[in-house]
């Protein structure tokens, strides 16, 4: 045979989609792993041609999920962000919108047995290690998809995917502010850099001369912003810790602003070489805990919540986000735990191939 099948389910998870895989199906070795990938999403070229990714970074992710060995957990939840035109793989970092789709994936690939209308599944999320409580639409023990949840940037509704995060604040570089300080400067720009879900730099929007509310055709048409920005984050990066981030997609990139549409604050993410055309949920998080944190980036654009829990509303390309912020705010700002809403459906099962020249399979 001249190509290897992979058995696989296709899933949209939030607001991206991409292939969902059992761990055991795929090469152990890293480097193997990351060729199959490329080969799975046809990365290499603007359409992924040759491949199942949607020519963009939110539809060429990966998830890949195996019975967890954590006393705590049900399933491990290893994460795969390939790039559409450069055939790269990065695994340091997560996603919480494919995250909405383990749970529903574990069902349907067996690791999970429904525990009647509501089915919890305890998540680890392998790249970073944060711990994620999913709560599934399990009406009869069944998975179900039909609901009438909404999230922005997704048409229709769907059953709701309620996740609950944990352990979030320094899973990448092991510290809620990677370089010790609450903002610093860079290239003239002033930027918070946090971890929370996911590493990012945070910078004001007028500070690039933005206004923080531009669509997102106007950001990515905006080369000279993206010069700016990636040069400042390759200098944050190596601030925060993390080495040369030339070739990671971490850490990401965030814009605040005044809110104009009655959210908490106005938000523009970035993946980080293109604008997210939503928002990232592990992003939402850091983003959120921003906002809440005296003295960060954030102050003088919000009126900032006085109680804990705090629903934080992000306004962001396509709508809002609701992030329901669980904190401890006497002495700086402690999180403990965030809540958001998501809806997850299965597109398609079957057999992925790649060629055997790649990987013989097992």
């Amino acid at each position: 045979m001249t190509q290897t099948a992979i058995p696989y389910l296709f899933m949209r998870g939030g607001t991206s989609r991409g292939p969902y895989f059992n761990r055991a199906d795929l090469p152990e070795d890293l480097e193997t792993l990351a060729e199959v990938l490329i080969a799975v999403t046809g990365s290499g070229h603007p359409l992924n041609i040759d491949g199942i990714g949607g020519g963009a970074a939110v539809t060429t992710k990966v998830a890949m999920l195996s019975p967890s060995d954590d006393d705590w957990a049900d399933v491990d939840y290893f994460f795969a962000q390939v790039s559409v035109e450069d055939r790269l793989v990065d695994f340091k970092p997560t996603c919480g919108n494919i995250l909405s789709g383990v749970g529903p994936a574990g069902v349907e690939m067996g690791l999970v047995q429904p525990q009647g209308d509501v089915t919890e599944v305890r998540i680890r999320a392998v790249n970073t290690g944060a711990r994620v409580l999913a709560k599934l639409q399990t009406p009869g023990g069944a998975m179900t998809y039909d609901g009438d949840a909404e999230i922005a940037g997704v048409p229709g509704t769907g059953a709701p995917v309620a996740l609950n995060f944990m352990g979030v604040v320094g899973s990448s570089t092991g510290a809620f502010l990677p370089t010790g300080n609450i903002r610093d400067t860079f290239d003239g720009i002033e930027v918070t850099c946090m971890d929370v879900a996911m590493p990012m730099v945070i910078a004001r929007a007028s500070d690039f001369g933005l206004t923080g509310h531009e669509t997102v055709a106007e950001l990515d048409a905006n080369r000279d912003f993206f010069a700016r920005m990636e040069a400042l984050r390759l200098k944050a990066g190596a601030a925060m810790g993390m080495g040369d981030v030339s070739k990671s997609v971490t850490p990401k990139f965030g814009l605040l602003a005044p809110a104009q549409a009655g959210g908490t604050i106005a938000t523009r993410y970035f993946m980080p070489w293109n604008t997210h055309p939503s928002m990232a949920v592990t992003g939402s998080q850091c983003l959120a805990s921003c906002a809440l944190t005296p003295g960060s980036i954030a102050d003088g654009l919000l009126e900032r919540p006085t109680e804990s829990p705090a629903n934080v509303v992000l306004e962001h390309a396509s709508g809002t986000i609701e992030v329901l912020v669980d904190y401890d705010a006497t002495d700086g700002f402690t999180l403990n735990s965030a809540g958001l809403l998501r809806t997850a459906r299965k597109l398609a099962d079957g057999r992925v191939f790649v060629p055997s020249r790649i990987w013989k399979g097992h």
